[in-house]
């Protein structure tokens, strides 16, 4: 694979929808899988995503925060301009939009996620 791919780090916490990874490879990115936060941090800092993909996962059991991806997107301040693209649930709209308040996101894809609406935000990714 080319050195001068774009990385993007695929953090897939709970899953329970299509792998997209050959989406993002159709696009001309070059994928990292990952199926946790903590690993994420460490390799946001190895990789320097220009993309980053993740779930947001509503955790009510959280003092401080609405989920994980609060995490993600500290740990990738300052250490990678990276676009986010957040997969949610529709049920979970409120609380994401609570988190939509305080972070700013590239793209957002309610589940099901949408594969033609998916690819035509990393296409303008990639251009951006």
């Amino acid at each position: 694979m080319s050195h001068s791919a774009v990385k993007l780090l695929a953090i897939t916490e709970l899953g329970g929808y299509p792998d997209f990874t050959s989406i993002y490879k159709q696009q001309g990115y070059e994928v990292v899988n990952i199926d946790s936060v903590r690993k994420a941090v460490k390799l946001i800092r190895q990789h320097q995503p220009a993309v980053i993909v993740s779930e947001f996962n509503f955790q009510s059991d959280f003092r401080d925060r609405t989920s994980s991806l609060e995490t993600v997107l500290s740990c990738a301040q300052g250490v990678a301009d990276a676009k986010m693209i957040v997969f949610y649930e529709q049920e979970t709209r409120q609380q994401y939009a609570r988190f939509l308040e305080r972070f700013e996101v590239y793209a957002s894809l309610p589940f099901p996620v949408d594969e033609q609406a998916l690819r035509r935000v990393l296409a303008q990714a990639l251009v951006e």
